[in-house]
């Protein structure tokens, strides 16, 4: 059993770091807005909160196969699993923040109105400041999910910590396996501490 060198572990990891960070920043610029729009919108929230849980029951490796032969979409490479990779940390990121904005107490939203907030005002300095702690938890939940979930991404030859994975799979290599899962699981555990530090820190006391 042979170890792989440092250096391709350390490549492999920012590989696995990007998928992430990529992955986090779509879910967060469609998730957060999207939270915005629904929670003025009752009918429509359902049904997008539907659609979302629906495209969470969906095995990882099964997307995949569905978004490969879609033309512009799928095909061999990160942008395939980046794709995937969103449609499971949507959901986490969009409840959450739903959550966070209609846990709001009417109360106080009636109070902004009375002081001349417009529904502007009310949003962006009411609303979300108090809703912030939820959609950080949202995040995090998604953050931890994604980073285990994008070592399937090397199946579609996205790259990442589950090329290891996949390598020792295939050479019955445990040393293998541990270069990809440890690096992962030490990423994970980073930033479920980060991501938790910042939740507590824009709780309200």
């Amino acid at each position: 059993m042979n170890t792989p060198p440092v250096s391709e572990i350390l490549t492999l990891s920012m590989q696995h770091f990007e998928l992430v960070l990529i992955t986090m920043a779509i879910a967060a610029a469609v998730g957060i807005p999207s939270a915005v729009f629904l929670a003025r919108r009752p009918s429509a929230r359902r049904w997008a909160v539907w659609f979302a849980n629906i495209g969470q029951t969906i095995p990882s490796l099964a997307l995949f196969g569905f978004l490969l032969p879609i033309p512009g979409i799928g095909g061999i490479g990160a942008r395939t699993a980046i794709i995937a990779l969103c449609i499971y940390a949507l959901l986490p990121v969009l409840r959450n923040s739903l959550t966070g904005i209609l846990g709001v107490d009417a109360a106080i939203r009636e109070s902004a109105v009375a002081m001349g907030m417009t529904a502007r005002q009310v949003l962006w300095q009411v609303e979300l400041p108090l809703a912030t702690p939820s959609i950080i938890a949202g995040l995090r939940i998604a953050t931890v999910s994604t980073i285990g979930t994008a070592t399937i991404a090397a199946a579609i030859g996205g790259g990442g910590l589950g090329v290891f994975i996949f390598r020792g799979l295939a050479m019955a290599d445990t040393n293998t396996i541990l270069a990809g899962a440890v690096p992962a699981a030490i990423m994970a555990l980073i930033a479920d501490e980060v991501l938790e530090w910042i939740e507590r820190k824009l709780s309200p006391a």
